[in-house]
């Protein structure tokens, strides 16, 4: 009976080690370890290491520092702040203008990028500011970074899809073309409740004064700064998309390009390339912790019959290929509250893409509805990861509680857009189909 419930109780063990404050990464490991142990004694460390070597191996990773760099480059330049100030003059005279610009900005971040983070800390210390100085709404002001921010989940190049594809061999560039779908109606959908809630209000988010807004000459000065920028997202983009480069060197074309930009533009001092090939070092390190551990946990999981209790308990739910996809969807939200996207990935994926597969579903529309549901983990309490960083760039200024406050509606959104996917599947599969 115990061994029957031992996945179960690894999954507890995890669960108490988080609530205790242990880094993921290290709470990983030592629950893998500890119940590796248990089960095979002191040669269950093999299993470890191996699932380690195989993380350190996967070549498609390799995009992951490439993406990280190019986003601390966007950071330590104007870049961020030259698309939002071009946002900003086009759109300030239109109710809610100040808002959609946020999350349209947060949207070509996440096209640079791929990395949250970088959104909605960039959007917080960018964004914000103005929309609260101009008379926004707190709570809509403080969703649409958050909104905006975290579309670098699925619009490509998405660190999260780099690494899914990895685990569960689903095509990246495949992924990349699905995400852009999903992420455009994404953006589509935010901007069109800011947009209704500011027409029905218009004291919500009221447009600028006329003297406050930028003349023409002004609006296209500022459109010139960013064709650059925009110019680098199709280039990198649409080599991965059309085939003519891998995830991998689609990365290191970002960036080159960047640096490139940066440089030309004389917006990038050179303690911002050193700080930034820090951080990088810094973060991916981070991030090598986290999916080591996460692949470690994985195998232990596996070992212990913990894939096979899964199947067993998904086949005895009623409502047949629909039950697996409903059980699914709530497993990645359920996680989504308490753990970090990419161990989340490394311990759901390898799990319930089989099982999707095995049900009759597509596995690509699978893993853009994957990717979606894991992006609402980082508005969900109460470890949304956005919540917190966007807490750390505004220190005292907005109490955390406002903050949660701010994400139901935006959650509600993300619903809606999972649901039109899962109930239109070509909304998610049209431009895979199309391009690859």
């Amino acid at each position: 009976m115990i061994i029957e419930y031992l996945p179960l109780l690894m999954f507890a063990v995890l669960l108490v080690l988080l609530a205790l404050g242990v880094p993921i990464a290290f709470s990983l490991f030592t629950t893998a370890l500890g119940f590796a142990y248990f089960a095979w004694g002191a040669s269950g460390g093999s299993i470890l290491v191996s699932a380690v070597w195989g993380v350190m191996n996967n070549f498609v990773l390799i995009a992951i520092p490439l993406f990280i760099f190019m986003s601390l480059l966007l950071e330590k330049s104007t870049i961020i702040a030259d698309l939002f100030d071009s946002m900003y003059k086009w759109s300030g005279g239109l109710r809610g203008g100040l808002a959609v610009a946020t999350v349209v900005v947060g949207a070509v971040i996440g096209a640079i990028s791929g990395v949250v983070a970088a959104g909605v800390i960039g959007l917080a210390l960018i964004a914000l500011p103005q929309m609260l100085r101009y008379g926004y709404n707190q709570r809509i002001s403080l969703g649409a970074v958050m909104a905006g921010g975290t579309l670098g989940q699925v619009i490509p190049p998405s660190l999260n899809m780099v690494v899914y594809g990895a685990i569960t061999g689903v095509s990246v560039a495949s992924l990349f073309a699905g995400g852009a779908n999903a992420g455009l109606m994404l953006l589509a959908v935010f901007s069109g409740y800011i947009l209704i809630r500011a027409f029905i209000n218009k004291d919500l988010a009221p447009a600028l004064a006329k003297e406050d807004r930028a003349s023409w000459s002004e609006k296209w000065k500022s459109t010139r700064s960013v064709l650059l920028p925009i110019l680098l997202i199709i280039i990198v983009i649409g080599s991965i998309l059309t085939g003519t480069a891998t995830p991998t060197e689609g990365a290191a074309i970002g960036v080159v390009g960047t640096v490139l930009i940066s440089l030309g533009a004389r917006k990038l001092p050179w303690q911002g390339f050193v700080d930034s090939l820090w951080g990088t070092g810094r973060m991916t390190g981070m991030v090598g912790l986290i999916l080591a551990g996460a692949a470690s946990f994985s195998a232990v999981f596996s070992g212990i019959g913990g894939n096979r209790f899964v199947s067993n308990l998904v086949e005895s739910l009623p409502g047949g290929q629909w039950g697996v996809l409903i059980f699914s969807v709530l497993f990645v939200f359920l996680l989504g509250m308490f753990l970090e996207t990419l161990a989340l990935i490394m311990l759901a994926a390898p799990i319930l893409t089989p099982l999707i597969a095995n049900a009759g579903f597509d596995p690509l529309w699978w893993g853009i509805i994957f990717m979606v549901v894991l992006q609402t983990g980082f508005l969900t309490p109460p470890f949304g990861f956005a919540i917190f960083y966007l807490k750390s760039a505004v220190g005292r200024k907005v109490a955390i509680a406002d903050i949660y406050k701010a994400t139901p509606a935006f959650i509600g959104l993300q619903v809606l857009v999972i649901v039109l996917l899962i109930v239109v599947p070509g909304l998610a599969t049209w431009l895979p189909d199309l391009l690859l």
